[in-house]
């Protein structure tokens, strides 16, 4: 009988050991394989980035930007291991959404329709749609000096010019004979007769020191009568422009003033969309140096586009010839763009935060963007 027992308290204290043993293990075994996380991982995350300067930016194959900058801090403090795939913006948006990206970085603004689509991690800067004009736009009598200096408006004068000398030929031509004392001579003081008699006709001041006599003369007289009044009109016309060119800055100062002016922007952008929400028409640029080029080139008044891009073009290229408005259209937050659930928002938002609120931060935006005005 104290044998059964024995054999009995025998068995209970190898099941006793058995279990301590099991639980030991499966403890050893879950501290050796933790649970996964973005910062265990191994896993390489794709980036997907649009280039957008000064936010990302790409030079001799190699990214770099204020969002590289940041992405870059984040992966290096979290150990994530990244590589960079690049896309046009409707692309990396539809990319990020369907989980083919890690997280998507560029001049990505925050908006509601994007976030039923996808999540977005803290934002790295605030900003707005912003308006550029011409730097000349400062002073008026200085627009009006470009102007009148400018290649095209020169243009338009030897034109003129010649369009005078021509009327004074033919006149000269019709009155050498017959009218000898007014148009006769060498025949280059008679030219410059028939050119004085143009231009005294065009401007209708009528000295009366000179007068055709014969039947040709008088119906080139009359041709030229009726020209004249559609190019005074138009000389007024480019005078007037001319002179109120250099208001522009003065005139807009609202949503509202950008419908009486010329405006470009890009089209199936968020500048564009706003735009053709308030049905402001405006001229669709191939890309933001193209709208740029035609407002220094007075072909349109203004370009309205994201401000902080804006802000790095006309520092980087446009210098002393563009500005910006101290006008927000609409104010913007951008922000990485990350699939929804994604396990890497805490922890990049995190890095992002630490980032944003450190001493240097005013300082590395300056960098990229310079100081608003």
């Amino acid at each position: 009988m104290q044998s059964k027992n024995f054999a009995r308290s025998g068995f209970r204290l190898t099941g006793v050991l058995c279990l301590l043993l099991a639980l030991t293990f499966h403890q050893v075994t879950a501290n050796e394989n933790p649970p996964s996380s973005p910062e265990a991982s191994t896993k390489t995350l794709i980036v997907g980035v649009k280039l957008a300067p000064p936010f990302v930016m790409q030079n001799d194959g190699k990214y770099s930007g204020l969002a590289i900058d940041l992405w870059e801090e984040a992966a290096r403090e979290n150990g994530w291991a990244w590589e960079y795939r690049q896309f046009e913006l409707d692309d990396l948006l539809d990319a990020v959404s369907q989980h083919k990206v890690d997280v998507g970085l560029g001049a990505i603004t925050a908006t509601a329709e994007r976030e039923r689509r996808m999540d977005f991690a803290h934002p790295i800067i605030s900003s707005g749609l912003g308006v550029a004009v011409r730097e000349s736009q400062r002073s008026g009598w200085m627009a009006v000096l470009q102007a009148f200096l400018s290649p095209a408006f020169l243009k338009i004068i030897g034109v003129l010019i010649l369009l005078l000398l021509g009327v004074g030929f033919l006149a000269w031509l019709f009155e050498r004979k017959a009218n000898p004392e007014q148009f006769g001579g060498h025949h280059r003081r008679g030219i410059f007769a028939g050119f004085w008699w143009a231009m005294v006709t065009m401007t209708t001041v009528g000295y009366g020191d000179l007068a055709p006599r014969t039947v040709g003369g008088r119906v080139v007289g009359m041709v030229w009568m009726l020209a004249a009044l559609l190019i005074v009109s138009f000389f007024t016309a480019s005078i007037t422009s001319a002179l109120t060119v250099g208001q522009l800055s003065q005139r807009i100062k609202s949503v509202d003033d950008l419908g009486n002016s010329k405006i470009a922007s890009l089209s199936a952008t968020t500048s564009g969309d706003w735009l053709d929400q308030r049905n402001i028409q405006f001229t669709q640029a191939t890309d933001l140096d193209a709208a740029l080029v035609d407002l220094g080139k007075g072909r349109v008044d203004a370009v309205v586009y994201d401000a902080p891009l804006l802000r790095w073009k006309i520092r980087s290229r446009y210098r002393n010839s563009l500005r910006i408005l101290p006008l927000v259209l609409e104010r913007q937050d951008y922000a990485f763009a990350l699939p929804n659930d994604s396990p890497l928002r805490e922890p990049l938002d995190t890095s992002l935060l630490q980032a944003i609120n450190s001493p240097e931060w005013h300082s590395r935006v300056a960098d990229y963007l310079g100081d608003s005005e």
